[in-house]
């Protein structure tokens, strides 16, 4: 479309040029070869006139220079000093000739020439002084004005307007043939460019391109190979780490269940003889013992987390009574007196208990720990949809730790302190609510306290 309109402002501006060169080129041909024909006329025929003339003598040469005209068709009028031009025009059929141009010839001397326009038509008016030769080309007082039709001219230039626009068409159809061209060989490569960009943004890091030509395109063209080379070494570098990392949290928190077991099963005889112990040695047992809780809380944890970073995380839904699994959850800990619970009686839904279970425990668990009483537990269906909400009326979350509640090994000690817990909880409940189709979701409320908010489908997905 630039090409075109370049093409188009080139030629528009290339005919007004010719056009106007072309019209002024025809008038003043025009004009030269008027005046100089009625000079040859009155040269011819002024000496026969008497001087100095009176009316009929000037109506005289006024008719034999209109016959003297020829093709040219001019009228001619004369006057003699401050006297009227003869012959006088009739009221339908007016002079041309202006009153500027009369006193223009007779102040200078010399012959002048106007083009003026009447009712739509051009006309070129000459004035032209008569002198006398024989005296050094003193002024007779005798002054020839002629006027003539540029009707045809004006249909001369309207023909090479006609031509230049004739012209024009072929030209800019021919223009079309270079502009496609050269948009091709542009937007060719750039229409490559965009789609393997948009393979590289799907994962296709081994998208290349070929490489034709020494111009920009070329060199952007090895810039962008060069770019995905690098992007697609950086990427399985990345996941090789990635891998690496995750077969090592795997693998040492398998290798780490055994002896926490045997731990575990000691401290728990430890704990049941405490009391017996020395203070300062029953201290020591209950510590070791509470740290071997989180260290085993903190192995299993890791383990759910590798699970789900291999895809190995399996899903056993079943049809469940809502408020059931849900008053289990609390029974099973010892919460029912401690949290306030809205469920819904008669809802099913199809979900994994044991996984849904983990999730209320934990955001509950949170809740009682960091939050402040009262805590409540509703749940609602709604659109196919059920809706898990637990609220607590403690000091919120602050702003800028609520983006990353969920990430793994977030601790916000400015806000919630969690020195009980892994960091791992949030991020195990969100991968069990992605599990089922669901979402996870944190935020505070107008009123006070944060509100967790898990939403899941009913019924598995087709």
């Amino acid at each position: 479309m630039a090409f075109l309109a370049v093409s188009a402002l080139s030629a528009l501006i290339t005919a007004v040029l010719t056009f106007r060169e072309a019209r002024e080129a025809i008038l003043q041909r025009t004009q030269t070869t008027a005046v100089h024909d009625l000079r040859t006329q009155i040269d011819s025929l002024a000496p026969a006139l008497p001087f100095p003339p009176r009316p009929q003598d000037l109506q005289n040469f006024a008719l034999q220079l209109d016959r003297a005209g020829g093709s040219r068709n001019w009228r001619t009028s004369a006057a003699y000093g401050n006297g009227p031009a003869v012959p006088e025009r009739l009221p339908g059929n007016p002079s041309v000739v202006t009153d500027t141009l009369r006193n223009a010839v007779r102040s200078r001397n010399e012959p002048l020439c106007q083009r003026v326009e009447r009712n739509g038509t051009p006309w070129l008016t000459i004035g032209m002084p008569v002198t006398f030769t024989g005296t050094g080309h003193k002024a007779s007082g005798l002054d020839v004005y002629a006027e003539f039709s540029l009707a045809d001219e004006r249909d001369d230039i309207a023909s090479l307007v006609t031509a230049a626009q004739a012209g024009a068409v072929p030209a800019l159809a021919l223009a079309v043939v270079p502009a496609l061209f050269a948009a091709r060989r542009v937007l060719r490569p750039v229409r490559q460019l965009r789609q393997a960009a948009e393979k590289i943004t799907g994962g296709a890091l081994d998208t290349r391109l070929k490489v034709t030509g020494t111009d920009e395109l070329a060199d952007l063209t090895r810039t962008f190979n060069a770019m995905a080379a690098a992007l697609e070494k950086d990427d399985a570098r990345l996941r090789r780490m990635e891998a690496n990392s995750r077969r090592f949290a795997a693998d040492v928190s398998h290798e780490l269940r055994t002896p926490l077991a045997a731990m575990s099963a000691v401290t728990e005889v430890l704990d049941e003889d405490a009391a017996q112990l020395p203070s300062d040695t029953a201290d020591a047992v209950r510590l070791i013992s509470g740290e071997t809780r989180k260290l085993t809380r903190l192995t299993e944890d890791l383990m759910e987390v590798s699970r789900f970073d291999a895809g190995a995380a399996a899903l056993h839904p079943d049809e469940v009574d809502v408020a059931l699994a849900l008053r289990e959850t609390l029974r099973a800990r010892g919460w029912q007196d401690r949290v306030t619970a809205d469920l819904p009686e008669g809802v099913r839904a199809r979900f994994d208990p044991r996984r849904i279970d983990v999730v209320v425990a934990n955001l509950v668990g949170n809740a009682l720990r960091h939050g402040g009483p009262p805590v409540r537990l509703t749940a609602r269906a709604a659109g196919g949809r059920l809706l898990i909400e637990v609220r607590d009326n403690g000091p919120g979350i602050d702003p800028e730790v609520l983006p990353h509640v969920f990430d793994r090994f977030y601790k916000a000690d400015a806000a919630r302190v969690r020195s009980e817990g892994s960091g791992l909880g949030l991020a195990i409940a969100m991968e069990n609510v992605r599990l089922h189709g669901g979402t996870l979701r944190a935020a505070n409320r107008p009123e006070g306290g944060a509100v967790f908010t898990v939403d899941l489908p009913l019924r598995e997905e087709p």
